[in-house]
């Protein structure tokens, strides 16, 4: 065993990586989605695309990683029991998602997590408002900008293409779609990507490997080619609820919910504010159905995809308490 490494140190890093697995592997469908839905990409070569490009996103910065890491919760009241049921709870929720098809926030269900435990731990004094703010911001980056985004991008391409007849719109957006897509995957990388590289940086603090919080970069390494397996292994689930149920989407669309959420996520991600990349690639497809017409979304999906998201924060902000108040008296 490595010097200063214990087995409960050990027991709760592989638990962040398997939330990091999750991650790839409920999350990382929401990036290839549109681009496998318009048939640009057989799902296989687009999955090789999410993975190499979310890995690559995660080296990009460490600003949302430090917001994670020291900005939600009070360092002083976290503990490794802290951090394992936050864990739990993440896993145990975006599984449970994801066999219904429903694309979660691991974004929410992280900090849920952590707020949760943190509240079991010291009470509410242990919440951080800086991080929370940007959290809130967050919300709407994801939601407000990503369907405004989508929305204005498609519009946009009505008016300059309005003479341009179906087929040559669809082979010139084909092409174009793949540099969206691997820019939707880039950004997923260095916004969701970074958060859980956070929590395995806090747990070295914490369990005395790290003198202080500075992301070491075997950490950004390790942590991305967890996650690059897990969007390897993809979600079928995920692609056809976003790019197929939600709403039927043709190449120029793909493009413009791509591009607007990919945008969105990386002024959010340059201002280090953690936000849900799940909710803004959703709302940017819904942005580009409604500016066709407000009946070529399926609003039935999207209110299901809505009340997963809802139920996100309480659901694992209990599941995470439970669990550290349980371990607290046990311990």
């Amino acid at each position: 065993m490595p010097d200063g490494f214990t087995l409960e140190l050990i027991f709760i890093l592989a638990l962040v990586l398997a939330a990091e697995f999750v991650n790839g592997w409920t999350d990382a469908p929401n990036a290839i989605a549109t681009v496998v839905s318009t048939r640009v990409l057989a799902p296989r070569r687009a999955v090789l695309l999410a993975t190499l490009l979310n890995i690559a996103g995660t080296f990009s910065g460490t600003a949302v990683a430090a917001t994670i890491g020291k900005g939600i919760v009070q360092s002083s009241v976290i503990n490794l029991v802290t951090i394992g049921a936050a864990m739990v709870a993440i896993v145990s929720w975006s599984t449970l998602a994801w066999w219904f098809g429903l694309p979660t926030s691991e974004s929410h269900a992280l900090v849920a997590g952590l707020a949760g435990a943190g509240l079991a731990t010291a009470g509410p004094e242990a919440l951080l408002w800086v991080g929370w703010q940007k959290v809130l911001i967050g919300l709407v980056f994801s939601t407000l900008f990503g369907f405004s985004g989508g929305w204005l991008i498609v519009r946009g391409i009505y008016w300059l293409f309005r003479r341009s007849s179906p087929g040559t719109v669809k082979k010139y957006f084909g092409r174009l779609q793949l540099l969206s897509a691997a820019f939707m995957a880039f950004g997923h990388g260095s916004n969701d990507g970074q958060k859980f590289i956070g929590v395995f940086t806090m747990a070295l603090v914490i369990g005395g490997i790290l003198p202080e919080f500075a992301v070491p970069w075997e950490v950004v390494l390790l942590c991305s080619l967890v996650m690059g397996i897990g969007t390897s292994i993809g979600g079928w689930k995920i692609i056809k609820t976003m790019g197929m149920r939600m709403s039927r989407l043709e190449t120029y669309q793909g493009f413009a919910a791509e591009t607007g959420a990919a945008a969105v996520i990386q002024v959010a991600t340059s201002f280090g504010v953690p936000l849900s990349t799940t909710h803004t690639i959703n709302t940017a497809i819904m942005g580009v159905g409604a500016a066709r017409r407000v009946s070529a979304v399926r609003w039935g999906v999207a209110r299901e995809v809505v009340a997963a998201w809802v139920l996100t924060f309480p659901v694992c902000g209990l599941i995470s308490w439970t669990i550290a108040t349980i371990f607290k008296y046990i311990f």
